[in-house]
Parts: structure tokens; C-alpha cells; sequence
């Protein structure tokens, strides 16, 4: 059984939308869950876009307010993280100290991550303060504290928390405050603010030290941190963001010229006319996560449903950024021989490999030649660039049409992705 299949049968089971809409929030055990799948499994999505179908239909969310227990309702719970490139302060370029156990080229995880964060000095950089120490993390029990928070209709609602568990990635103390920070290695549009408020009330209560909370990801060889606070501690929905910035530890320079050299220099070889590939036009937005799912798989291949596990996405959603990598030239699938069993899993080309043991600017560029190696991309970018504007929309569809890159029932949605492959091409000049 899925999980969407799971949560309709709940729903269904114990009428949660009525209950909702008559009493405000709708109260759950985990073995109430357990009667038809893992708790562990139903009730944690740290990005909006991996919840349950019949969460996003109806804007309902979910919090942990015990070791056993769960409250829904239509909270608001997510918090938009800003697009790179736009908004952020200049690019800082860092060096770190030689380290035989340290590899600034293949840092694979967010544990790894925060350890170049911290012997980097990216992190005192960014919060002014040289004296960061590394003092507490791991899974820990939130104590017991009350909240109000947000909803989609009607007022704010109040919650209380009694020992729910929560899990700190990193916790630092200096002279001046207490640093609770939260990392990721993998691209989404938003995060759970649950992972710094309830860390928040926990260590409010333990120390007299201001908090500083910072959200970190570290994707394509660039740090981004944001620095959060709330503005009322007994608002849950009071997150403001106070600042961010962006960090390298190599050159991440790239100009218009560089750009256009890349085209200059690209031969045309896809017309990705539909009657002669097998593989889908685009249907992936980011090219961020195309290049963290490549992060992804340089450790090891994965299904499809692994990576949307990774990735918070929906298996759809898994394909389609496999199928967007394949367009590149980038992944491919193959069977992998598992406790007897042949399973069909997504790797990275020889191509993708060798992209990814580039340096910044050079993989950047090499990815942008394999883009404008497509006639549409090609033509695109040379009226982006002549005109200083990204084509709009019905621009790039009539493209599209003319070279019956997909169905008419499918244009609309494709070229939102070929509009975002573009600007994040001409975008690479601001970083």
C-alpha cells in the first residue's frame, strides 16, 4: 500500500475533513497510523511537494506533538526558499585548510557538509563570529512548550507539544549566542519550519544565550545560507528571514562572453522532433535539482522511487528529471543485480561522471553546451541574448510547435521548463 493510498483510507476511517472543519485540528496516534502503514513512513515531509495527494488537495498538514502522536490541520508549515541567484549577496570565494580526510570535491552528505562549513570559517563569515564551536546534535526530546500557528481559513490555532523527538544537524555555541543550524544537500522549494522551531523552543528554554537559527544547503559547489528568526516565539508562523549569502570554495565567475563562446562554439545535433527519439521532451523545472540529482547518484545508481524518497518528490516527478538528464545525455538505466533479483536503476553516463569531477565554472559551461546542443535551446538562447530578455512563453511554444518537440495537450507545461532551463542559463552571470 502507498502512502496516498494509506492516508485516504485514514481519512476516510475517522472522517478527518469534517472533523477539521468542525473542531479546527484533527488529533492522531501513531498506532492509529500504524493500522495501515509506518508512522515513520506517513508523517514527515520536509519539502510541500512530497505530501500526500489528499494533503494538497484539501491544504491540510501535520505535526508531531508527542513520541506517539499527531495533529492535522490546514496549518501553514512550509517556508519558500528564495531562488539562487536572485536576491543573494555577492559570492564569496573561501579557501579551506589541506585535509587528507576531507575531500572539498565530493562532499556527499550533510554531515560532511557541515564539517567544510565549520573548517571553512564559511559559517563564522556569515554570522560575524570566529569562535564557533560545535557542541550538540543528534535526536533529542523537544520538552514540553504551546504554540500558535497559522492556517489556511479561519484564525490561528493553539498547539501544544509534549516530548516530541526532534533531530538537530548541527548545534554551536560562541561567545555570543547559541547556533542551531539545519542542512541539506538536496534542492527544494521550500522546507518545514518545524526543523528550527522545535529545536528553537527546545534550546530557548536550556540556555540564556541568544539563538540564531541558520538553514543551510550545499548543492553544485555552492554553500547558500539563510539566516532565520521568530518574531514572536509563540508564533510559529513568525519566521522572518534576517539574511543570506552565498558561498564557494572555487571560482564561480562566469560572464556573458563566457555564455556566449559556449554557443559560438556548439554544433546543433538534436532537433528532438518526436518521430525521431525515444526520449521525452523536458518536464523538469529546476536544473538545480537536475544537478543535485546528479550529486545524488555519483555515490551509487538508484530506483526511481529511491530518489524520490531523496529527492521529496513524487515517482512521477523522479521520471521526469530522469528523463530531463537523459535529453542531456547525463543519466541512463540499467539493471543491478540485488540478492538475486535484476533492478532497474538510474545511473550517471560516463558523461555525468566525468562532468562532475569539474570544477564549478567548467561544469557549468559544459552543461550549457549540452543544453544548446538542442536546435529550440539554441535559438533561444540567441534571441535571449541579443534582446537582454528571456523569450516568453508563447515564443517558446510556437518553437515548440514548429519543431513537434511533444502533443499539443502537453506544450503548455513543457515550456515552463524551457523558460526556467533558459533563465537559469542567462542567471549563471549573477552568481
Amino acid at each position: 500500500m502507498t502512502v496516498n493510498e494509506a492516508w485516504d483510507k485514514i481519512f476516510k476511517k475517522y472522517d478527518i475533513l469534517n472533523k477539521i472543519q468542525r473542531d479546527g485540528a484533527f488529533y492522531i496516534t501513531a498506532n492509529q497510523i500504524k493500522e495501515f502503514k509506518e508512522p515513520r513512513l506517513m508523517a514527515k515531509w520536509d519539502s510541500s511537494e512530497n505530501l500526500p495527494s489528499i494533503f494538497r488537495k484539501h491544504n491540510i498538514n501535520i505535526l508531531p506533538v508527542s513520541r506517539t502522536g499527531y495533529v492535522l490541520s490546514d496549518f501553514k508549515l512550509y517556508e519558500s526558499i528564495p531562488e539562487l541567484g536572485e536576491h543573494v549577496t555577492e559570492m564569496q570565494k573561501v579557501e579551506i585548510p589541506e585535509y587528507e580526510s576531507i575531500d572539498i570535491e565530493n562532499i556527499s552528505s550533510e554531515s560532511n557538509a557541515i564539517n567544510v562549513l565549520m573548517l571553512s570559517r564559511i559559517l563564522d563569515d556569515f554570522l560575524s563570529e570566529d569562535d564557533n564551536v560545535a557542541t550538540f546534535n543528534g535526536r533529542m526530546g523537544t520538552g514540553i512548550f504551546s504554540f500558535n500557528v497559522d492556517r489556511y481559513r479561519g484564525s490561528p490555532i493553539k498547539i501544544d507539544v509534549e516530548n516530541a523527538q526532534c533531530e538537530i544537524d548541527g548545534g554551536m555555541e560562541n561567545n555570543g549566542s547559541v547556533v542551531i543550524l539545519e542542512a541539506k544537500n538536496v534542492v527544494h522549494p521550500d522546507f518545514h519550519v518545524r526543523q528550527l522551531y522545535y529545536p528553537y523552543r527546545l534550546w530557548s528554554n536550556k540556555v540564556k544565550k541568544p539563538i540564531r537559527l541558520v538553514f543551510s544547503i550545499y548543492s553544485n559547489q555552492i554553500y547558500r545560507l539563510f539566516e532565520y528568526k521568530f518574531e514572536d516565539k509563540m508564533n510559529y508562523s513568525s519566521i522572518k528571514l534576517v539574511k543570506m549569502k552565498n558561498y564557494s570554495l572555487q571560482d564561480t565567475e562566469i560572464n556573458l562572453n563566457e555564455l556566449y563562446d559556449v554557443y559560438k562554439n556548439v554544433s546543433i545535433i538534436y532537433d528532438d522532433d518526436r518521430r525521431n527519439t525515444n526520449t521525452p521532451f523536458i518536464q523538469a523545472n529546476s536544473f538545480e535539482r537536475i544537478i543535485s540529482l546528479m550529486e545524488i547518484l555519483q555515490e551509487e545508481e538508484k530506483t526511481v522511487e529511491q530518489i524520490a524518497d531523496i529527492m521529496q518528490f513524487k515517482v512521477r516527478q523522479s521520471n521526469y528529471y530522469y528523463n530531463a538528464g537523459k535529453y542531456l545525455g547525463l543519466f541512463e538505466k540499467k539493471y543491478v543485480k540485488e540478492e538475486e533479483k535484476n533492478i532497474k536503476k538510474i545511473s550517471l553516463t560516463r558523461l555525468g561522471k566525468k562532468i562532475l569531477k569539474l570544477k564549478y565554472k567548467e561544469r557549468q559551461l559544459k552543461l550549457v553546451h549540452l543544453i544548446l546542443e538542442h536546435d529550440i535551446f539554441n535559438k533561444l538562447f540567441i534571441k535571449a541574448y541579443q534582446t537582454g530578455e528571456i523569450p516568453l512563453k508563447e515564443e517558446i511554444k510556437d518553437i515548440m510547435v514548429k519543431n513537434n518537440v511533444c502533443n499539443s495537450g502537453q506544450i503548455d507545461r513543457r515550456a515552463s521548463s524551457v523558460h526556467s532551463w533558459i533563465k537559469w542559463i542567462f542567471n549563471l552571470k549573477n552568481i
